[in-house]
C-alpha cells in the first residue's frame, strides 16, 4: 500500500467534530504538487506542478485583508514564503494543512516591535458553520470550501513550498 491510500483509508474513517463522519477521501495519483501559489488580492490559490497549473480555487483570508501578518491577532494572512508543515484530519474547520508562519524573518520583526508574530495558519476548510461568513473571515488563514479541502488535502504533500503573494 503506497503512502497517498494508506493516508486516504486512514482520514476516511476518522471522525470529525460533532461527530460527523469524513466524506470518502479519494486518493490522488496525479501529478506531484510541487507549489502552491497564493494570491491574497486576487483571492486565488494554485496547485502548481513546476510551472503547470494543476488546480485553482477561490479563496477566503482573513479578516483584515490588506497587508502581510505581522502581530498576533491582527487578522491578517501572511505573504511571503513557507512550507506546508503539517496537517490535522480533526480540524474544527473540517480538514487542514499547516503552514510554517512564523518564519524566522516573521519573529523577528514581531521581536523587534515587542509584539509577538501569531501562528496556527492553516489552509483549511469552512465546517459548515462558517458558510456565510463573507469572504474574508478568518483569523488569517486561507479557506476554501469544505468539498475543495478534502482534494486539497490529499492532494498536497508536508514539505510542500507556499508562496503567498499580496
Amino acid at each position: 500500500m503506497d503512502r497517498r491510500t494508506f493516508l486516504a483509508s486512514t482520514v476516511a474513517a476518522i471522525v470529525l467534530p460533532f461527530g460527523v463522519l469524513a466524506r470518502e477521501l479519494r486518493t490522488y495519483s496525479g501529478p506531484e504538487v510541487t507549489r502552491i501559489v497564493i494570491y491574497k488580492g486576487r483571492r486565488k490559490m494554485y496547485l502548481m506542478h513546476g510551472a503547470k497549473v494543476l488546480k485553482k480555487y477561490r479563496i477566503g483570508i482573513g479578516g483584515n485583508p490588506v497587508g502581510p501578518k505581522q502581530f498576533e491577532g491582527d487578522s491578517k494572512t501572511p505573504e511571503g514564503s513557507y512550507i506546508i508543515d503539517r496537517r490535522n484530519p480533526n480540524s474544527a474547520f473540517h480538514l487542514s494543512l499547516g503552514i510554517s508562519y512564523p518564519n524566522q524573518r516573521d519573529e523577528a520583526y514581531a521581536a523587534s516591535m515587542g509584539r509577538r508574530p501569531g501562528g496556527d495558519i492553516f489552509i483549511h476548510g469552512r465546517a459548515g458553520e462558517n458558510r456565510g461568513k463573507g469572504r474574508d473571515w478568518t483569523a488569517g488563514c486561507i479557506s476554501v470550501s469544505d468539498r475543495n479541502i478534502e482534494k486539497i488535502y490529499m492532494m498536497v504533500q508536508d514539505g510542500t513550498q507556499v508562496d503567498i503573494f499580496p
